[in-house]
């Protein structure tokens, strides 16, 4: 890969995704073994006009190795240093950007109820200061390729042919090519969700209806105030930023305790370095009742028991088949890629900014509202070619997607 596309995909990332602000600090989230690109971005922020860029190092083997060895009482240990560590985050609020690499794989074979326990433990000590900063920073999610991920995505091909070919894929999804001005293709791509989003919204649906010959067959409740949102968005102090480097979809949050049916899986999902294959779930009362899987149907135990929100659904989003994401036929084994070729649900959090007038209600006021709360949220696929969607407004149906895509 040429120096040249690299550099413009870390000023795409600092400039589209995070828009990082001119003297103010960063936050580099990755992995150690992506260095050199993580170099890039950094420097990428600096010339942004970032006063002070600080990166946050991981290693998948390490963090393996973590939960192998670390007794449960020492993983649910959350020492001072890290609370102080989010005091200064949500003092400063800075530009927070994510770099994923991971091995798909990468944590087959640890306890994952281990890893459950310790998570349950730790996330009281962090709630408080995710939601203090929600909707007040910019962050933004983007991947670069690794060995191990493009071996899994191209098992038939020499490492070199795989990492250039995932290079690529990742390059085409994200808008970027070696001649085109990607800033401004980012530009127009927004449009086309802004007018989406803004007719959705004005149709304040009652509730979506989920149809496929695959055996979905699901409805799921929209809260009276819900807006959709899709490609970019706003800080409350009106920072346009991109969260996700792809982005396809159109999503809003449904009213938690109204979702019946059955919802079947139609993409492996990557969750805690395993991958969940060929599973559904049903659903009563807004709730996932029972579910199975052929393949790591124990994480989904794992999943949906967390906490009280974590079997609700927190998003609905809609992503036609002809998306950049499914036009690659590519499975990614990454959400960040395989929720952008496919309609997808989300369970646990629903996001606040998906209410309308959050700005100045409460997180009770929220919950009032219909509002899913909970320490995960985790997206997988249900879209099918087939697929139609259906939305109702006081008992009348107007059609969203047939044969998976749009339908107006």
């Amino acid at each position: 890969m040429t120096k040249r596309m690299l550099k413009k995909y870390a000023e795409l990332i600092v400039k589209v995704g995070a828009n990082v602000q001119k003297g103010q600090e960063v936050f580099v989230y990755g992995s150690a073994d992506q260095c050199e690109f993580i170099t890039l971005v950094v420097e990428e922020a600096y010339k942004a006009g970032a006063k002070e860029v600080s990166v946050q190092w991981s290693y998948q083997p390490v963090t393996k190795l973590h939960y192998k060895k670390m007794t449960l009482k020492q993983l649910s240990l959350f020492p001072a240093w890290k609370e102080e560590k989010l005091k200064y985050q949500l003092d400063k609020l800075p530009a927070c950007i994510h770099i994923l690499s991971d091995d798909p794989d990468g944590l087959k074979g640890i306890n994952y109820d281990k890893m459950a326990k310790s998570r349950q433990a730790v996330y009281p000590k962090i709630k408080p200061y995710r939601e203090a900063m929600d909707n007040k920073y910019q962050w933004t999610i983007a991947a670069v390729p690794s060995p191990n991920w493009a071996k899994k995505v191209f098992p038939n091909e020499r490492v070199s042919i795989a990492m250039k070919k995932l290079w690529d894929a990742i390059f085409t999804t994200c808008h970027l090519t070696e001649v085109n001005d990607a800033v401004d293709a980012w530009r127009e791509h927004n449009k086309v969700f802004h007018s989406r989003k803004k007719f959705l919204t004005s149709k304040h649906f009652d509730y979506l209806e989920y149809k496929s010959s695959n055996g979905t067959d699901f409805k799921v409740g929209l809260m009276p105030g819900s807006k959709w949102g899709g490609g970019s968005d706003n800080t409350l102090q009106g920072v346009t930023f991109n969260p996700n480097m792809p982005t396809e979809e159109v999503f809003t949050a449904p009213k938690k305790g109204v979702a019946e049916g059955r919802v079947v899986s139609t993409k492996p999902l990557s969750y805690n370095g395993a991958l969940i294959e060929n599973f559904e779930f049903t659903f009563k009362d807004g709730k996932a009742v029972s579910w199975k899987a052929e393949k790591n149907g124990e994480l989904l135990d794992k999943m949906l028991t967390m906490d009280e929100g974590a079997c609700y659904l927190g998003e609905v989003a809609l992503v036609p088949k002809e998306s950049g994401v499914n036009k690659s036929g590519i499975l990614f084994y990454e959400t960040l890629f395989d929720e952008n070729a496919s309609c997808h649900l989300a369970f646990g959090k629903g996001y606040s900014d998906t209410v309308e007038g959050f700005e100045s209600m409460t997180e009770e006021q929220l919950k009032e509202c219909g509002l899913n709360d909970s320490m995960i949220h985790v997206d997988f696929m249900v879209g099918a070619d087939d697929m139609t969607i259906t939305g109702y407004k006081d008992g009348a149906p107007f059609e969203i997607f047939k044969n998976g895509t749009w339908a107006f």
